[in-house]
């Protein structure tokens, strides 16, 4: 097992390395004329930023000093969402490349074929004028003298050396290919106006430039714009879910969902104000924050966690764990949450007016032995009752079908977060974002208020959901 992990992680390294030097090469070493300042610059951002990137990731995970955590999140997780981008503009680019290169082809033919077409008129209009005035081109007659005693020419007398001709290159735009020389005091238009391509080299490296900028200007300018939809806070979404068992007392019971908050090391105290901000706006009777609250212990983080305390509902605020409380010790954010107030639901249920209120522990718990337990939770509930359950992966919706559950709750998938990320979201979870309905029980999946990683969603906004309960007897 072993190696197979080195064999995974080799060849994982191996493709980093390999895009990163594809990276480099197409986008520094194609747009640049030769060694230089601007090359040695760009190798050295091809080779830092997936430095930063593996040493972010590291650090959280190995639990390194808070604040190197910090000072490596932004630039390591940033890099990893815009060297995602170039690679997929590059990729197009490469489409895009030979398409350039022929149009420009076409249009030096073109120019070429109009300069060849002038110096043809050009010549054909100078006979036309010499004999319609009666000359003749390097002829002179002579009035009463014919042309056969004519005196014979005269050798022409030889320049004075001031007007020998000397050469000297074209100037930048005159007709002729780059670098041609021409005689001094030759008129423009006695040379043939023939204007070549673009040499090769140059013709590279404007090609390279265009393409290199576009897709430098793009990925830029996606991950600008998806960091800034995650920085600037959640938007709330509203979904209106029928339950069969809901009596006529509970209809229109609003349950403000939130998951994957993220705190650590890129989001912190301020955005945690956000979520509850935002939450405390929907007014909600409930509020159900379904796992991946924290990424780092409560020594570090407990401080970003402190607003939660804020958290307004009538019936208050309840927590399920997700995969990443178990990175960063489950057992103290369970008894952190409790006394912000929130009430853990730890393979556990509650009974409100009107249903059932569950939650499971999240299955990454199981490497700690205390995964989850839907027995324990539902085994013994009245299924007269309608029942929702706060579980944070989507995957477990088929142990709440079996157990009778109305409606589950879960997060985890982040929609995605970054496109195409959403494929493999797709691959792994039967839903991805939404509701959908499996046998009679509805399964309802968020977002996330966060990010994990980049703190960066590109086609996945971020969401808290008002989920409003609505009974078929009214």
């Amino acid at each position: 097992m072993v190696i197979v992990f080195v064999l995974v992680g080799v060849a994982a390294l191996a493709v980093l390395g390999g895009f990163h030097w594809y990276a480099w090469r197409r986008l520094v070493r194609d747009t640049t004329a030769g060694p230089g300042t601007a090359r040695r610059v760009g190798a050295a951002l091809f080779v830092a930023g997936p430095l930063l990137m593996f040493a972010a990731v590291v650090s959280e995970r190995a639990g390194a000093p808070f604040w190197l955590q910090r000072t490596l999140g932004w630039p390591g997780f940033l890099w990893m969402a815009l060297a995602l981008y170039l690679l997929l503009a590059l990729l197009v680019g490469e489409l895009v490349r030979p398409l350039l290169r022929r149009a420009l082809d076409h249009r030096a033919a073109t120019r070429r074929t109009a300069g060849t077409e002038a110096v043809a008129d050009c010549g054909t209009d100078s006979g036309a004028e010499a004999v319609a005035h009666g000359t003749t081109v390097g002829v002179h007659r002579t009035p009463g003298v014919s042309a056969s005693t004519e005196p014979a020419p005269t050798e022409p007398a030889p320049k004075e050396p001031s007007a020998a001709k000397h050469t000297e290159p074209a100037a930048p735009g005159e007709p002729g290919e780059p670098g041609e020389p021409r005689e001094s005091g030759e008129p423009l238009g006695t040379a043939a106006p023939v204007v070549g391509p673009l040499a090769a080299p140059s013709r590279r490296l404007f090609v390279s430039r265009v393409v290199g900028g576009a897709v430098a200007a793009a990925a830029v300018g996606t991950v600008g714009y998806g960091t800034y939809g995650v920085l600037r806070g959640p938007a709330v979404k509203r979904v209106t879910v029928p339950l069969a068992k809901l009596p006529r007392s509970a209809h229109g019971y609003r349950i403000a969902v939130v998951s994957d908050i993220h705190l650590g090391p890129v989001l912190g105290r301020g955005f945690a104000q956000k979520v509850v901000d935002t939450i405390n706006s929907t007014q909600p009777d409930l509020i159900a924050v379904v796992g991946d609250l924290v990424d780092g212990s409560v020594k570090n983080l407990g401080p970003a966690a402190a607003p939660l305390a804020g958290l307004r509902a009538r019936h208050g605020a309840y927590f399920v764990t997700g995969n990443h409380e178990y990175f960063s010790g489950a057992a103290q954010w369970v008894r952190e949450v409790r006394e912000l107030g929130i009430h853990p639901l730890e393979n556990a249920r509650t009974e409100l007016a009107g249903f059932d209120l569950a939650g499971v522990n999240d299955v990454q718990g199981e490497s700690e032995g205390h995964g989850p337990d839907f027995d324990r939770a539902l085994g013994d509930r009245d299924t007269a009752r309608a029942c929702v359950l706060l579980a944070h992966q989507p995957v477990q919706i088929h142990d709440a079908v079996r157990h009778g559950v109305d409606l589950q709750l879960s997060g985890h998938t982040h929609g995605g977060q970054l496109w195409p990320g959403n494929l493999v979201a797709a691959a792994a979870n039967p839903t991805v974002a939404g509701l959908e309905r499996y046998g009679d029980t509805q399964l309802y999946v968020s977002r996330g208020a966060g990010a994990w990683g980049p703190p960066t969603r590109v086609g996945a906004p971020s969401d808290i959901t008002v989920v409003e309960l609505a009974s078929r007897e009214a």
